[in-house]
């Protein structure tokens, strides 16, 4: 009797070299899209170095666990039909052995349960899993077919010389509990809603509209975040994840809530734009380099990477399950939660405008669970959900509260609205790697030119260029958002550019040039000259610390100013106070009563004050967007051109 051993490893190599000939009859840039698709399952393997080494990457039972939740309905029963139908051929051909004696070892059970007719696989003709499936002629016979050759493109399946299909050995086994159900060419679609009372008709433009909206919000809410992370580190708890009173701290800087705010900061950190760095004090978050060129790009090109990586996020920053603290900035470990994702977008982009659901309401862990199986909004949309990727449904626990977490944040981020998807959320489901395009309809191009009014505001309708940005906040307070951006004008702010260095000629000519008619009012012209005038009439010295002036009279006032006794100044000349507290305490006290001093230094210039930013020292990794195009000629031995110095096409 053939040793089964023997047999089960000749039917395992038969498979890979079937699969290894598929993989070397692709074109570079074929098996180069094979390498981005299966990007995630590949980066936790050995780098392969060869054709058979992909495929056995690709038939190994980590990566086929990971790609399998990723397949639709048609696909996942032709797969699974197919891995039944091999077994029981192979187990045609080598019955299951006699079960070990009574006193066995450990290696002869498991060499049992192991077994060759329990791993093996034998190939399959197409025939005879449309025939199981019970895809006759028509629609059924057109979708399995479809699905079918998809799998082979995947290199989940492989198709012999003979056009016999070959599946990996232990698909049988993983998908053995999934309930796939009769065999379904499209997905139920969910049940029509009419348009509420007093809505009016629904039409392209709103679902532009909307979404245009969200991502204005979005941007402004991301930049505001980071830049409070590069103001102030946040510190992380020793278990991991960020403190309570961060998140807090965070949310109110960036005008977020804080679910939105742990969502943020967890889609910064897979974009890289963050990176948790140890420091003696202990684990802080911090923003990369990364951030510096993010702050250069156009609104649209600064959301594309965030998107990005939630549709790729494994977990869901916004849902807490019962019973464990809200937190950002930990790893997650959900990995169905990226097929979640896609197949509630798929559901709702077969819904018709006009005719969708409104959000689910967010579960309520205080409130007693209602009736599980009544029908709803949200179980129907799962129902057609499920058919898209079967796998991150069944048997997943608290799947209602994780579908409508995943929905919010779905419409936070700009992607659904009024029940179906907008044009970004079409962008994102067809392939989120190229969303610049949509965002760049969604936010114009930034304006670099603002109105400035006699009522010291000035008016940006639309969203300001990073330069634009930078001098209205130097010199202003932003005082409202939304289509147009309103900054004011203050004693204060003009005061703050001063304290950082800006000379009033130059802020002058600055904000002269941003001018949309290339004028000032002269109520901000005198503002300006009047602050400056009144700014550094007052030096405040290190010592613990000192304060001098010109002007013996205001030095008089100071010293006789009952909101400054806690200061305890005390004139050691004419024109000089002692002050018993620290220069920031000193300056902190005379700003709040009115008065504009300047931070002088122990050499007599004036000190330039300005808000710290800190940046992470770890190294970022490059991205090179034709790595995998290289590495895919070199597993077919094919020339490189770049490296052949061939012109590129």
């Amino acid at each position: 009797m053939t040793d089964l051993n023997t047999v089960e490893g000749l039917n395992t190599v038969e498979g890979l070299d079937t699969l290894t000939c598929s993989l070397a009859q692709r074109t570079p840039e074929q098996l180069a899209a094979l390498l981005t698709r299966h990007a995630a399952p590949l980066s936790l393997r050995p780098a392969a170095t060869g054709l058979r080494d992909l495929a056995t990457a690709l038939w190994s039972y980590e990566t086929l666990h990971h790609l399998v939740l990723h397949l639709d309905h048609p696909r996942l029963q032709v797969l699974a039909t197919t891995a039944r139908i091999s077994q029981d051929r192979a187990r045609q051909d080598a019955p299951v052995p006699a079960a070990p004696s009574s006193g066995a070892g450990y290696q002869s059970l498991m060499a049992h349960r192991l077994s060759f007719a329990r791993l093996a696989s034998e190939p399959v003709p197409p025939d005879a899993t449309y025939t199981a499936l019970g895809a006759t002629p028509g629609p059924a016979r057109a979708t399995a077919e479809a699905a079918l050759r998809s799998l082979c493109d995947d290199g989940i399946a492989a198709l012999t010389a003979d056009g016999h299909i070959v599946v990996p050995p232990r698909t049988a086994q993983l998908l053995a509990a999934a309930p796939l159900g009769p065999f379904a060419v499209a997905p139920p679609r969910p049940t029509p809603h009419p348009v509420r009372p007093g809505t009016g008709a629904l039409t392209p433009t709103a679902l532009h509209d909307e979404s245009a909206a969200a991502a204005a919000t979005l941007a402004t809410t991301a930049e505001r975040l980071l830049a409070a992370l590069a103001t102030q580190p946040a510190a992380l708890r020793k278990t991991g994840g960020l403190t309570v009173r961060e998140t807090k701290r965070l949310a109110k800087t960036a005008g977020a809530t804080e679910p939105h705010t742990r969502l943020l900061l967890d889609l910064a950190l897979a974009a890289e734009l963050i990176a948790l760095t140890r420091t003696p004090s202990g684990i802080t978050a911090l923003p990369t380099a990364a951030y510096d060129d993010w702050l250069t790009r156009t609104p649209g090109e600064r959301l594309a990477p965030l998107l990005t990586s939630w549709s790729s996020l494994w977990g869901l920053p916004t849902h807490t399950p019962y019973g464990e603290t809200p937190t950002a900035l930990v790893r997650g470990h959900d990995r169905h939660a990226p097929a979640l994702r896609h197949a509630l977008l798929a559901a709702l982009a077969t819904v018709p405008l006009g005719t969708g659901a409104p959000l689910p309401p967010l579960p309520d862990a205080s409130q007693p669970a209602g009736d599980t199986t009544a029908p709803t909004p949200l179980r129907e949309l799962l129902d057609t959900a499920r058919w898209h990727r079967p796998l991150a449904f069944d048997a997943q626990p608290q799947i209602e509260d994780r579908a409508a977490h995943t929905l919010h944040e779905a419409a936070y981020l700009g992607l659904i609205a009024h029940g179906t998807l907008t044009p970004l959320g079409d962008a994102v489901l067809a392939d989120p790697r190229h969303l610049e395009a949509a965002l760049h309809d969604l936010l114009p191009t930034p304006l670099d030119h603002a109105h400035f009014q006699a009522d010291l505001t000035a008016v940006v309708p639309g969203r300001p260029t990073v330069t634009l940005t930078d001098l209205l906040a130097a010199i202003a307070d932003r005082e409202s958002e939304g289509h147009a951006v309103t900054w004011r004008f203050t004693p204060a702010s003009v005061r703050r550019a001063l304290d950082g260095g800006h000379r009033p000629a130059d802020l002058l000519d600055a904000l002269t040039a941003a001018s949309a008619d290339g004028r000032l009012p002269q109520p901000l012209t005198y503002l300006i000259e009047d602050t400056a005038r009144a700014h550094g009439r007052m030096r405040v010295v290190p010592a613990a610390c000192c304060l001098r002036s010109d002007d013996e009279t205001l030095i008089a006032e100071l010293a006789a100013h009952r909101a400054l006794r806690h200061l305890g100044l005390r004139t050691i000349a004419p024109t000089v106070l002692v002050s018993n507290r620290p220069p920031a305490d000193t300056l902190e006290a005379l700003r709040a009563s009115g008065y504009a001093p300047a931070l002088e230094s122990d050499t007599g210039a004036t000190e330039v004050e300005r808000l710290p930013t800190h940046r992470t020292h770890a190294p970022v990794p490059t991205r090179n967007p034709d790595a995998r195009l290289a590495l895919a000629r070199r597993l077919l031995g094919a020339p490189d051109p770049a490296a052949a110095g061939y012109p590129q096409p």
